[in-house]
């Protein structure tokens, strides 16, 4: 899809003191370009218990694509940027395919939101940063056991970019709604369809963002939270918001998943989002863009949403006041068509098709049938084999 570069408004901020912040949006040469974090789960392979070997796997893989997270039970995976979520997919199954060999007798590897029997609180990484964090943030940081899905878009142009984050804001919820994967807690049904944004709400600047309206009302917030003499990346990047501005590589930083099982469910999600993120960019540049959303509606669409997944009612969106409350699942069907010419023009088309599977089963929901038939005790094991079963059959 054909995005503009720059209009006078971007290349004005170049010059600007929030120049540091709006660089590299303005640098894009690629539209929509996509790329992806994962985070996955380290079991034990005989009690399928969480496994806080994360230091020495990520050793052993000797793969800049493998690394640490704060819970010594979690592994990212840093795919590299793509053009469309097929490209993504690919990247994602070599990953896990490869760090699969490494790990072999030493832990499996899953992906969800939560570990469904897991203790509250668990170890941390070794590292400075780590630790640093552990110290700052304390009860929160030892409860983190929190995995979730990132997916970066670059949106070129600053003023665009900004604009884009604004409206995206209101979609969060729905976007939650289905890529809902985290139902238990400590051995319980938690009665929420994704209890993973709560877990992380004991961290600060959690949840839905504020909408900037500019560059300078951003960098000003930055200033305020690290300091006058603070780095503002270093800053950014504890911004934990569920899609937050990354000025480093420019590019939307959505992070309102749950991880996912698959990898092919990673794609699908990762589908949807780059072409949301068209397809409000499209809307901003034709001057269609309503007004950014109220926090609070957002905020109480977003309880809604991971308290009851798809099956939501949701208050309507800015512009569609008159439509009133909607079901989430009638809601993410429009959304796969909506934004299904822009995923034609990413070559994603196949992959937001296989989106709609999601609208029939999410995570959250397979895992309840799991642990209704066979028990919660059940569930991460067969997490585990999810994902080796995607492995062996790709």
């Amino acid at each position: 899809m054909a995005l503009a570069r720059g209009t006078g408004e971007e290349m004005i901020a170049t010059t600007s003191p929030t120049s540091r912040l709006t660089d590299a949006f303005d640098r894009h040469e690629r539209a929509l370009t996509v790329g992806v974090e994962e985070e996955l789960l380290l079991l034990d392979p005989s009690t399928h218990d969480l496994a806080p070997h994360a230091a020495a796997l990520v050793r052993a893989a000797a793969d800049v694509a493998v690394r640490t997270e704060l819970p010594a039970a979690q592994v990212e995976l840093v795919g590299p940027v793509c053009a469309d979520a097929a490209a993504v997919q690919r990247a994602l199954l070599d990953a896990r395919r490869r760090l699969r060999e490494v790990a072999a007798g030493r832990v499996r590897l899953a992906g969800a939101g939560t570990h469904p029997t897991a203790p509250a609180e668990g170890p941390i990484s070794p590292g400075d940063r780590f630790a640093r964090i552990s110290r700052e943030y304390q009860w929160a940081a030892r409860r983190g056991l929190a995995w979730g899905l990132h997916v970066h878009v670059a949106v070129p142009g600053a003023a665009r970019a900004l604009a884009v984050h604004d409206a995206l804001r209101e979609w969060l919820p729905l976007l939650a709604a289905m890529a809902g994967n985290a139902p238990f807690h400590e051995g319980r049904d938690t009665g929420l369809h994704s209890v993973r944004p709560k877990l992380a709400e004991g961290f600060p600047r959690q949840g839905v963002p504020p909408a900037w309206g500019s560059w300078e009302a951003y960098a000003a917030f930055l200033r305020f939270t690290g300091g006058p003499d603070a780095d503002p990346h270093e800053t950014a990047r504890e911004l934990w918001w569920e899609v937050r501005l990354h000025p480093v590589h420019g590019t939307l930083e959505v992070r309102v998943c749950d991880q996912p099982a698959t990898a092919a469910e990673a794609a699908s999600l990762t589908a949807v989002v780059q072409a949301l993120c068209g397809t409000l960019a499209a809307r901003h540049d034709a001057g269609e863009l309503p007004p950014p959303a109220a926090r609070e509606r957002i905020e109480e669409n977003r309880w809604r949403a991971l308290r009851h997944g798809l099956d939501a009612v949701l208050l309507p969106f800015s512009g569609r006041e008159g439509a009133g409350e909607r079901c989430a699942r009638e809601l993410a069907a429009e959304l796969l068509a909506e934004v299904a010419p822009v995923a034609r023009a990413c070559d994603g088309a196949d992959a937001l098709a296989r989106a709609a599977d999601l609208l029939d089963a999410t995570g959250s929901e397979r895992q309840l049938a799991v642990a209704r038939e066979c028990g919660v005790d059940a569930v991460a094991p067969w997490l585990a084999d999810r994902f080796d079963a995607e492995l062996d059959g790709a």
